[in-house]
């Protein structure tokens, strides 16, 4: 008898982790520039300070990116057609805001992956060629399978990415922090600071527009298996969870390893990955050189597939939308794919010598795009019919406001301290 329940528990189980599909997508678009870039030099510059700070922004953006759940998985519409039902200006002011996200955050991904792709090739090879044959990579996976090959690469992305962070994270505790006793570390919490704790946050853990491309994601999956709305809830919370977690690995990874070195970080994109690379394998082990390599470029190249193929989705659907129309089809879905590949490209070939410009650009536009995004979420969530236990009921309510409040409030300390002292 218990054999029997054991084996109906298995098969559930094993039916939950088929129905994983727009959340691990998620958190693959989200462990990227965020994760290794941002959290390991906040570790890096400020050791575990600004660990409050990444709890906090994943926490105040949590009720934004869970609507893209909640809205879909209820009216089976996207958030971009939510937006469409609150008046075309809504909808538009998305199309812009992706239109620009798209272009920027895509190069700057690809750029980064081709950089760590370099370092496994023992022959010099120019950036733009190993950037070229990533995307190429990344068409083919994204025009031959669509939705159901990326969630399959981003499944296997995402379960060697966990194990081999945890390891490194688990190797670099035991053997301690690098800084010295007397070593003190600088302050996070001044004036000069805050252009760095808004890169910090700008993609923790994602860029909000990622919602609305869950949410397509989502409808997507809808159509290729039964999904409910617990393991549409079971598949966002994990996926945000994983985000999270990992964004505080690599702060640990950066505090215990980094801070207090005495090595300055390398300014450009290919320096800081290398750098990145030989200063673990340095304190952790040899052995582990390429360990951290690869679980930098999983990181990377996993959210350059999905951040192609989530923008690509969204921009095609706000022109649908825009052009009156509801269904996007296949060519409309890949025009819009090979225009992000062809501008992100460019961008690629002109700015290849300034990745961490561009990144710190790309996450200042997505800290002052959020509280846009949020607010276009909050409002559309709030005038639509959801039930009780997806909406989230006083908590998610309470927890959304503050995070408007937060947010907003950011963002006004930012533009004084930018445009005004």
């Amino acid at each position: 008898m218990q054999s029997g329940a054991d084996s109906q528990a298995s098969l559930s189980f094993a039916k939950l982790i088929k129905l994983l599909g727009p959340g691990v997508l998620m958190a693959t678009a989200a462990i990227g520039g965020s994760h290794l870039v941002a959290s390991t030099q906040a570790g890096a510059k400020f050791g575990w300070q600004l660990a409050l700070l990444i709890l906090a922004v994943n926490l105040f953006k949590y009720p934004f990116f869970r609507a893209g759940v909640s809205y879909t998985i209820s009216s089976n519409k996207t958030l971009q057609q939510g937006y469409l039902t609150m008046g075309k200006p809504y909808l538009l002011m998305s199309f812009a805001l992706n239109g620009i996200s798209s272009f920027v955050n895509a190069a700057a991904l690809l750029l980064f992956s081709a950089s760590l792709l370099g370092y496994f090739i023992p022959f010099n090879v120019a950036l733009p060629w190993l950037a070229a044959v990533l995307l190429i990579v990344s068409l083919i996976i994204l025009l031959a399978g669509h939705y159901h090959a990326l969630n399959q690469v981003a499944k296997v992305i995402m379960i060697a990415l966990v194990i081999a962070t945890i390891s490194a994270t688990v190797i670099a505790w035991q053997q301690g922090p690098v800084a010295p006793a007397e070593f003190e570390s600088p302050s996070p919490w001044t004036l000069a600071a805050i252009g760095f704790l808004v890169v910090t946050m700008g993609w923790m853990p994602a860029p909000i527009e990622i919602s609305g491309i869950t949410s397509l994601w989502l409808k997507e999956q809808c159509h290729e298996a039964k999904v409910t709305p617990q393991s549409a809830l079971f598949d966002f919370n994990l996926g945000y969870l994983v985000t999270l977690l990992l964004a505080l690995m690599f702060l640990a990874l950066g505090s215990l390893v980094l801070h207090g070195s005495g090595q300055e970080l390398a300014s450009g994109g290919i320096g800081f990955s290398h750098q990145l690379v030989d200063l673990y394998a340095s304190t952790i082990g040899e052995w582990s050189r390429y360990l951290i390599a690869v679980v930098a470029f999983l990181c990377i190249f996993g959210s350059a597939i999905t951040v192609y193929d989530g923008y690509s989705r969204a921009l095609a659907e706000c022109y649908t939308l825009l052009k009156g129309k509801q269904d996007v089809s296949d060519s409309v879905f890949a025009v819009w794919l090979l225009l992000v590949a062809a501008a992100s490209f460019a961008m690629v070939l002109f700015f290849q010598s300034a990745l961490l410009a561009m990144l710190g650009f790309a996450m200042t536009l997505a800290f002052m795009t959020t509280p846009v995004f949020a607010w276009l979420n909050y409002r559309l969530v709030n005038r639509h019919d959801i039930p009780e236990s997806l909406r989230g009921g006083p908590v998610v309510l309470w927890l959304s406001r503050a995070g408007l409040v937060y947010l907003f409030g950011f963002l006004i300390v930012f533009i004084i301290w930018k445009w005004f002292l």
